[in-house]
């Protein structure tokens, strides 16, 4: 079984992330069209977005000593 290095769980987890974020961007989009409320959807993606900014911090992070 081949196992991944920290930088590319890293590179996953920003990948994840990213369409994690343009899941829940649809699903607004659907809920406003359709009359919906979106507040509990938004709360969800904002707290996304947040993960998400960890996950590329900690990517660059392991970028960064890479490169070092």
């Amino acid at each position: 079984m081949l196992r991944e290095t920290q930088l590319e769980m890293a590179e996953r987890h920003v990948r994840e992330g990213e369409a994690i974020i343009a899941r829940q961007r649809a699903l607004i989009d659907r809920l406003a069209q359709d009359g919906h409320p979106t507040g509990e959807a938004r709360k969800f993606l904002r707290k996304f977005q947040k993960a998400q900014e960890e996950h590329v911090a900690h990517l660059e992070q392991l970028r960064g000593s890479a490169s070092s």
